[in-house]
């Protein structure tokens, strides 16, 4: 093995809508999370790979830590603090409140959690989103969240403008043991092909719908395969909705909400595969899945998985 290369996993944690898939996706200058302003919009661990000639970081973005209301979020919950385990840096991602002198109360309650159970593990405070705020008000953010872990570097960021992230990028390699590499050269992501389709349709249905609807969609690809006689991916998946009510609004008048969602969809894909996408949707109803077992583990969507 060679001692010079480093290599390690760093996971991305945080209470919802800190910015982690924007960080992920940043990061690695390739999208592999979806992103939408709606809490909870991740819910798998997702891992995106960032190889240089010296170095490989596994960045692992995670669902956000929350209070569950159902088995799909202790699911969620399960798999974020999954990711604590077998992590060579943790990075605790924070934003700016409304009172930038005070640490969020969830952010309390995730420091606890890391002081119990990853007391010897490295840990990086970043702070996100320093783009809405004043220069002025970063320092008392810090000065703040200091007491509340062992933090061996703060580094504000803004993952979407992109401030800050080569110097992020540099202090986790800093911390990474000599090692291997774990995926081979030019790997962005080890998620399926079925996982990251499903993923887009589902951000195009986060984004058009209403509030009430999505945290009760899940998206299951039934088949995907290139034809033989053209250059075309052929595509069919059900979106699931727990009440005939939101059966309609997904589907809306006359079929124009499914066809937008359907029509969004198949574009990004496109872009992601350089193949003409033909894209087939079908809405189903699945009473209260969220609380099955059953359908959570069907839709991939367990943390022991």
């Amino acid at each position: 093995m060679d001692n010079s290369f480093k290599s390690g996993f760093a996971a991305i944690i945080g209470r919802p809508n800190v910015g982690k898939s924007t960080l992920l996706n940043s990061l690695l200058g390739e999208k592999v999370a979806i992103i939408t302003n709606k809490p909870q919009t991740t819910r798998n661990n997702i891992r995106g790979v960032l190889t240089t000639q010296s170095s490989q970081t596994v960045f692992v973005d995670t669902p956000g830590m929350h209070l569950s209301k159902n088995k799909l979020g202790e699911n969620m919950v399960r798999s974020a603090e999954s990711s604590f385990v077998g992590a060579d840096v943790i990075l605790f991602l924070t934003a700016p409140g409304q009172n930038t002198r005070a640490v969020n109360k969830g952010d309390v309650e995730i420091a606890q959690k890391l002081a119990k159970n990853q007391a010897d593990t490295t840990k990086f405070l970043v702070i996100n989103k320093i783009d809405t705020v004043q220069k002025a008000e970063i320092l008392p953010i810090v000065d703040a969240y200091r007491e509340i872990c062992n933090f061996a570097e703060i580094i504000p960021i803004s993952a979407l403008k992109g401030e800050n992230l080569l110097h992020l990028r540099e202090n986790i390699v800093k911390y990474l043991p000599a090692g291997p590499r774990y995926f081979p050269e030019g790997t962005i992501t080890d998620a399926s092909d079925a996982f990251l389709v499903s993923e887009m349709i589902r951000e195009k249905a986060l984004y058009l719908l209403q509030e009430e609807i999505p945290h009760g969609i899940a998206v299951e690809i039934m088949s995907m395969a290139l034809r033989e006689d053209k250059s075309i991916i052929d595509i069919q998946a059900n979106i699931y909705c727990e009440k005939k009510s939101h059966k309609g609004m997904i589907i809306g008048k006359q079929g124009a909400m499914l066809k937008d969602i359907a029509t969004r969809a198949r574009r990004d894909i496109e872009r992601i595969y350089d193949e003409k996408i033909n894209l087939q949707l079908w809405v189903k109803v699945k009473e209260n899945w969220r609380d099955s077992d059953f359908f959570i583990k069907n839709f991939g969507l367990r943390s022991d998985l």
